[in-house]
């Protein structure tokens, strides 16, 4: 059901772009990508490139927002925003396409599997942003996410680490299984994981300089089958959040010799596995300084931040930063009059349709900065 809900997501950007006669190329990362292209209307070979990005999940979250046009598909449902940012895409699209002056060229990368799938990773890997596919080289790219931290009305971006790399890791402390009244004729692997849950979390407090940022958590622990029972093997689930890549190394390299040590202490072996996550999203300088200067002529100087905060969640758009100069901004969604906004990736979120305005104004006004 989730994958018919993308497909039909991407039929719509292909009817859409068609229907503006923008050119493009569907197929992508695996299946459900689209890029199209729209030259500039006076020199296109001497003309830069702008990249804007919208990502078109869903999520395994089942929609309790009681709006009218919630999710019909159970337990599917855009808990991200990202239809939102799909449709603030396809309005600047028709916007451009209408156009009487473009002086640069446009790229419009709609991205599948943002949520775990690195789709990003797949659209560069493609060719979407060296020119290799469709249309010039990127010489600049920008994204967005709706913010339910951010007032409506206003953006909020910083030069540097925006968003966390997302890293995940698996534990399996092995021993040997035996009665719980005869411990001592067993290796237990439940006091080395408990060990080893508590020890980890000197990677974060004893191995990082305190001004820098890092999340270790133990998200899962499975082990047992029985009050009276030494198990076999236990095993633990977890995350690494960084937005520093030498940190992010240190920390994979501490985890496993905690494991390890932990694991030789108590007589028992570790198996341990990393799988790399997403990258830290770092936003260069220059495309920073281009978005903040569009912005406070677009919007007004009084609605544009150049502090964001950052947040220890991930985001894929930070594979593009490896191709071009790359800017990934925060749209408020908070309405006036509230203080609040329902959480993303809960049932209870609703992007705010009344942002969709101003993020086709700042990335129309960003593609023909």
């Amino acid at each position: 059901m989730l994958v018919n809900l993308f497909r039909r997501i991407w039929r719509r950007c292909q009817k859409n772009l068609a229907a503006l006669g923008i050119e493009y190329r569907a197929g992508l990362a695996k299946g459900t990508g689209v890029l199209g292209y729209l030259p500039a209307t006076e020199n296109p070979e001497g003309a830069q490139t702008i990249a804007l990005r919208a990502d078109m999940d869903a999520l395994p979250i089942h929609e309790e927002t009681g709006k009218p046009y919630a999710s019909t598909i159970p337990g599917r449902m855009h808990a991200c925003g990202h239809d939102g940012h799909t449709t603030i895409l396809l309005g600047v699209a028709e916007r451009l396409a209408n156009a009487s002056h473009r002086p640069n060229n446009v790229l419009f990368v709609f991205q599948p599997a943002e949520e775990g799938g690195a789709g990003g990773d797949l659209m560069v890997k493609e060719g979407c942003l060296n020119g290799s596919l469709l249309g010039k080289k990127a010489d600049f790219m920008f994204g967005l996410h709706g913010w339910t931290s951010v007032k409506l009305g206003h953006v909020a971006t910083r030069v540097g680490a925006l968003m966390a790399s997302t890293d995940e890791f698996f534990v399996e402390m092995v021993g040997q299984g035996g009665h719980a009244a005869a411990p001592e004729l067993s290796r237990d692997p439940i006091v080395a994981i408990a060990q080893f849950v508590t020890s980890v979390q000197q990677i974060a407090s004893r191995n990082v300089d305190p001004f820098e940022q890092i999340v270790v958590t133990v998200g899962q622990i499975h082990g047992g089958t029985a009050n009276n029972v030494i198990p076999m093997s236990a095993m633990v689930h977890g995350t690494i959040r960084t937005m520093n890549p030498e940190v992010r190394l240190m920390a994979s390299e501490r985890l496993r010799a905690v494991a390890h040590g932990v694991a030789a202490a108590c007589n028992v072996s570790a198996e341990v596995t990393i799988n790399e996550g997403y990258p830290v999203v770092i936003n260069e300088a220059s495309a920073v300084e281009r978005f903040l200067r569009v912005a406070k002529d677009t919007l007004g100087e009084q609605f544009v931040s150049d502090d964001a905060k950052p947040t220890m969640g991930g985001e894929d758009f930070a594979y593009y930063g490896a191709e071009c100069p790359c800017c990934f901004y925060q749209l408020g969604l908070i309405p006036d009059g509230q203080d609040s906004y329902a959480s993303v990736h809960t049932p209870h979120f609703d992007f705010n349709d009344d942002a969709l305005v101003v993020g086709v104004q700042l990335m129309t006004a960003l593609a023909l900065s």
